[in-house]
């Protein structure tokens, strides 16, 4: 069974993008630091774990899933057997 590259592009998009937001917030509302999270920084172009920094993180986070969704659906296809 072939997956659907896109589908599984947009899916994977929105919930990395999702989670990093989600994430970020409940930091910020829970005063954590977020050490671990913070390091998304450095990957992330302009992150920070900030309000302004959870949207950047959803954006990110968004193109970062949609990217490594499209790749793995497609290298999956690539290696299942045709038949």
């Amino acid at each position: 069974m072939k997956l659907n590259a896109k589908a599984l592009a947009l899916t994977s998009g929105i919930l990395w993008g999702l989670a990093v937001f989600i994430i970020t917030i409940w930091l910020l509302i829970s005063g954590s630091e977020g050490h671990t999270i913070s390091l998304l920084g450095k990957f992330y172009i302009g992150y920070c774990l900030s309000w302004g920094g959870a949207f950047i993180g959803l954006i990110w986070g968004f193109v970062d899933g949609l990217i490594c969704g499209f790749i793995f659906a497609w290298l999956y296809n690539l290696f299942i057997p045709k038949g």
